[in-house]
């Protein structure tokens, strides 16, 4: 009897998801209690609206979980007793579980699923299938929940065949009713036979895991590469800058001390001449003392004694006029060095642009070559759509994939990316990496182009091809026409009602081919692009109402 109370204990404080005795326990609004780790996890996996796992009343908003203090204190009374968790082979399933069906009251989990019963079995009711002779042929899988599918619907019978033309599980009573005539097999069978084409797959898929993680090492390794690259070019260039600094400025210490030197020089040589001058002032003002003085005497005699006594007036060593310039004298000094500063802004405008397209054609992946036969599109093929708030007034829509140019003007409401000059629209999806998609026609005039987003949407720059933004195919009846920055280029080749076009965005090509059983060429083109790409359509006239174009379906 007292073994008896023991086990009603396990049961009772047992937590129902980790069905374990109690740890922590808690309990939630509805009653039921719970280890506190256990009831956080299943409710971390929940979202907004939480349960109970037993009675599965919700819970909003989440319940805050303090731990039941008495619940606590009769836990650690009955571990002091020696009662512990029931032992790992008699655990009772959860709610993630698979259940015995054959067990009554609370189920134990099962261990195995048999096939031919449809029924899933704990340790102890399995044992007739090990035991019994007739059930030992039976088929025991690991257990599962999804037994009740192996029943056919309409005869409520185990699905030993598989019908090939319908490409269905099916029981035998099918195979001679609904299914008669159709090439049926044993589930067996059949199982052998894509069992094979499964293994293959799975080799497929294992080998090109090897190769992409192969790929994914190379690639880890150019990342690699790209970064000390990057680190050490900016710091080389660095080191490259700063040389040239230090040289103007050296060359700026060299102008300048030339100048100062010159300044000196001929400052020097000016104030020598004003000495000179300013000797040759003193000897004259004495000299011309002296003839005063002797121009007062008033003895004749005296005068006429003394007269030639006095020495001739020397030649003066300088010009009589000394000519200034005007006040220019380094200033061709400054004109030079301005033009220096012109010819280097020149030089560095000039090879910055060279600098700046060797940095962004740092291509890191092998170039690929471009598809040759349409099959080899088709792999890059994408699905474009239309998007209505681009959409000229005058264009109706169809499934978003077709476009047709019509008289009626369409209720579309006011958008800043809606065109409102010519009868253009672009599609939702942009453009990068490999692309290639279809274009069906008819009409006059169609244009299948690609655009920035940032193409102008009003005046006469914001038509396809006729701005830097743009590259469009014209298409008429019996040729074609390309348009970039307004400039035509004409097609030698026959109309088509289908066109192609192919962009490598990060390669920078562009291609356009008339699509038959063939596909033709007709024009290519490589850039550097700079944003995403979006495809578009558009029409020259409201002349060609009925004119349509439309993205093409491709498998």
């Amino acid at each position: 009897m007292a073994q008896k109370g023991v086990d009603l204990d396990q049961e009772t404080f047992s937590c129902s998801i980790c069905l374990d005795l109690l740890k922590d326990p808690v309990t939630i609004p509805c009653g039921h209690s719970y280890c506190m780790k256990c009831i956080q996890r299943f409710w971390d996996g929940e979202e907004k609206i939480y349960s109970c796992p037993q009675c599965r009343k919700n819970f909003m908003p989440r319940p805050v979980l303090e731990k039941n203090t008495m619940l606590a204190n009769i836990m650690e009374q009955l571990k002091k007793t020696g009662l512990q968790a029931a032992p790992a082979d008699h655990r009772y399933a959860g709610p993630e579980d698979v259940s015995c069906d054959v067990c009554s009251g609370r189920k134990l989990k099962a261990i195995k699923s048999c096939l031919i019963c449809l029924a899933s079995y704990c340790e102890k009711h399995l044992q007739p299938h090990l035991d019994a002779a007739a059930l030992k042929k039976h088929k025991l899988v690991e257990p599962s929940k999804n037994l009740q599918e192996n029943i056919c619907s309409i005869h409520d019978e185990v699905m030993k065949m598989f019908c090939r033309t319908d490409q269905k599980c099916i029981c035998y009573l099918c195979s001679v009713d609904e299914h008669r005539g159709h090439d049926t097999v044993s589930a067996a069978a059949e199982r052998t036979e894509r069992q094979r084409d499964l293994e293959e797959s799975q080799q497929q898929i294992q080998q090109r895991i090897q190769d992409r993680e192969k790929e994914v090492k190379l690639l880890q390794q150019e990342v690699e590469a790209i970064n000390h690259s990057a680190d050490q070019t900016v710091k080389d260039s660095e080191e490259i800058f700063t040389q040239m600094i230090r040289l103007i400025q050296k060359r700026s210490c060299d102008v300048k001390q030339q100048i100062r030197f010159q300044q000196q020089t001929e400052v020097n040589q000016l104030i020598d001449l004003q000495e000179e001058l300013g000797q040759e002032i003193t000897e004259l003002k004495r000299r011309d003392a002296e003839l005063k003085q002797l121009s007062l005497t008033e003895d004749h005699s005296q005068f006429l004694l003394n007269y030639p006594s006095l020495p001739p007036l020397s030649e003066s060593t300088h010009s009589t006029s000394i000519n200034v310039r005007p006040l220019r004298y380094f200033e061709e000094v400054t004109a030079a060095v301005s033009e220096l500063r012109d010819k280097l802004q020149d030089l560095l405008r000039e090879e910055w642009t060279n600098i700046s397209r060797k940095v962004t054609h740092v291509d890191v992946l092998l170039p690929e070559s471009e598809p040759k036969s349409r099959a080899e599109f088709l792999k890059y093929s994408c699905q474009i759509t239309l998007d209505p708030n681009t959409a000229h007034r005058q264009l109706l829509l169809s499934e978003n994939r077709k476009v047709t140019l019509k008289e009626e003007t369409q209720p579309y409401s006011d958008h800043s990316d809606r065109f409102t000059e010519y009868f253009q629209v672009l599609s939702r999806e942009s453009l990068t990496g490999r692309c290639y998609w279809e274009v069906e026609w008819r009409g006059r005039y169609v244009h299948v182009a690609v655009a920035y987003k940032n193409i102008i949407r009003s005046g006469n720059e914001s038509r396809f091809g006729f701005n830097d933004k743009s590259w469009a195919l014209i298409c008429y009846p019996d040729s074609f026409s390309f348009y970039h920055s307004n400039v035509q280029t004409s097609i030698s080749a026959p109309g088509s009602s289908r066109v192609g076009v192919y962009l490598d965005h990060r390669a920078g090509v562009l291609s356009f081919y008339s699509v038959s059983e063939s596909m033709t060429l007709l024009h290519r083109v490589q850039t550097t692009f700079t944003q995403p790409l979006h495809a578009g359509l558009g029409f020259s006239w409201l002349l060609h109402v009925g004119a349509s174009a439309e993205f093409c379906k491709l498998k």
